[in-house]
């Protein structure tokens, strides 16, 4: 994976209803720990990273660049929305394509977070690199992802083992 290429960064937040989408902050170091060490968060990842580890190694402000949004509520980070380019995938439908993933915290879940904060990121992706595809792979077993996914305007575009699982593979077309 790598960066989106040269796009102006950082954007203003974005503002949906509820959440505000903004580039990562130092303050946000702990909630990334909290997200990357959860079982819960990790069930379809492969599974959580030790605590102890990512205290060493996480920077100071955890994944900054272009294509990276915490995503906030109420003024806390509840989760993170990352783009970026998928130069290599195990997969050559979703090579050169942008990349959609995302992570929040537990207690996120199942209150339409990730939908508005999806939507809203792709909405600034589709404003800022027009005409071009974006891609999302997941465990099929995770079956709110693939829902999310469908919600999104994601469609299967084909399924494969890998990680000892079978994954889904999604391809959103440029918005028209």
């Amino acid at each position: 994976m790598s960066e989106l290429g040269h796009v102006p960064w950082p954007p203003e937040p974005i503002r949906t209803e509820r959440l505000v989408l903004r580039e990562p902050e130092a303050r946000d170091r702990t909630t990334f720990a909290e997200l990357l060490a959860s079982p819960e968060v990790h069930t379809y990842l492969g599974g959580p990273r030790p605590r102890d580890v990512l205290e060493r190694e996480l920077p100071e402000v955890p994944e900054r660049w272009p294509g990276s949004f915490v995503v906030e509520l109420d003024g806390a980070m509840i989760g993170h929305i990352l783009l970026r380019r998928a130069t290599e995938h195990r997969r050559p439908a979703a090579v050169g394509k942008a990349d959609l993933g995302y992570l929040f915290l537990p207690t996120a879940w199942g209150h339409g977070y990730a939908a508005e904060a999806c939507a809203a990121a792709l909405g600034w992706f589709d404003a800022t690199l027009p005409g071009e595809p974006v891609v999302l792979t997941t465990q099929s077993a995770n079956i709110a992802s693939t829902c999310l996914a469908a919600k999104l305007g994601f469609s299967e575009v084909e399924r494969f083992h890998a990680w000892d699982a079978e994954q889904w593979l999604g391809m959103r077309l440029p918005a028209t």
